[in-house]
């Protein structure tokens, strides 16, 4: 990758000498750690996007299907639960048997 750009910024000199001190202790140039802080943050900002957009389709559909009528209402989930659980002790109650 070509390494053309360039990018200045201020900021407080005590942050940038901890900054320079750091990158120094860990032996790599300040400017590749720089442009791995980057790439971290543009993947996060990606990774949050999509994960927006997953959000905001999975509500769009939920509230469709409640326009559409393709909803169980709570009562019915709970029936369903309480069957369910029914059974599996029964079948559990069968097998000690």
């Amino acid at each position: 990758m070509s390494k053309e750009a360039v990018f200045s910024m201020k900021l407080e000199p005590e942050l940038r000498d901890a900054f320079m001190a750091e990158a120094e202790a860990i032996h790599r140039p300040a400017s590749q750690v720089v442009r791995e802080l980057m790439r971290e943050f543009v993947e996060r900002q990606r990774q949050a996007r999509e994960y927006d957009a997953f959000l905001r389709a999975k509500v769009d559909t939920a509230r469709a299907q409640i326009a559409s009528g393709e909803v169980v209402g709570h009562a019915d989930v709970e029936a369903h639960l309480v069957a369910r659980r029914a059974a599996v002790l029964a079948k559990a109650g069968n097998a000690d048997a």
